[in-house]
């Protein structure tokens, strides 16, 4: 069972994170889709280098072909890549092709949960990809997630159950609601971005490590009790 918070922008945040119990650090870059909160491939590396082996790296990328996403992936190495667009998800061609490249790494596909509809199309990824990540959805967005608003946790529930790989389950989370999310959905992990964040006068947002302890602590509890 993994917590994984969602975007960081600058070493500090990271390592704060961390000591707060974060097991995974994502932070998003370029790949030719604009993303909120995103860091130069430069910055991206200085943070991916100050993580180290301290907590798992998770690479976020919003792209219309796979080919703008192998250059930056080999240079950066992360441990994971997290695929989110909705031109572009991962095939099994990419899979293959980029475990060849980065020994170790694992793709996590986002899906985004719309309605029932869903569940076949996450089933179909599951195949393939080690993770999925169940998200909502807002067309103001370019990818899927950072929406700030649950989906429904019903749907997400039959996903867990049918999946074939791990799944982490994202919409919205927060300290306040994670605990029954985790209780009714029973994901393998649960991720943060928008309700750990406090959001700036230009529209940008920064970390608020007092939430993503809450946040954490709260996942840990019931994840706890799912595995009593």
């Amino acid at each position: 069972m993994i917590t994984q918070i969602y975007s960081i922008q600058t070493v500090q945040e990271a390592l704060d994170c961390i000591a707060a119990g974060a097991d995974r650090i994502g932070l998003a870059i370029d790949t030719g889709v604009k993303l909120p909160n995103q860091v130069s491939i430069d910055k991206a590396k200085e943070i991916f280098d100050a993580i180290g082996d301290k907590a798992k790296k998770v690479l976020i990328c919003v792209t219309d072909s796979e080919e703008q996403l192998y250059d930056p992936v080999v240079y950066l190495k992360p441990d994971v890549i997290h695929i989110c667009g909705y031109d572009y998800y991962a095939t099994r061609e990419f899979v293959k092709r980029i475990k060849e490249l980065v020994d170790g790494i694992e793709v996590l596909q986002a899906i985004g949960i719309i309605d029932e509809s869903s569940i076949e199309q996450a089933s179909y990824y599951s195949e393939f990809v080690d993770m999925l990540i169940l998200d909502s959805v807002d067309k103001n967005i370019n990818g899927i997630g950072a929406a700030g608003f649950t989906n429904d946790w019903d749907i997400d529930a039959l996903i867990v159950k049918q999946a074939k790989c791990r799944v982490i389950l994202a919409g919205g989370l927060s300290p306040e609601n994670v605990k029954e999310a985790i209780l009714k959905v029973r994901p393998w992990g649960v991720d943060s971005f928008t309700k750990t964040s406090d959001i700036l006068p230009d529209g940008s947002s920064v970390k608020n490590i007092e939430k993503v302890k809450a946040f954490i602590q709260n996942a840990k509890e019931a994840f706890a009790l799912i595995n009593e």
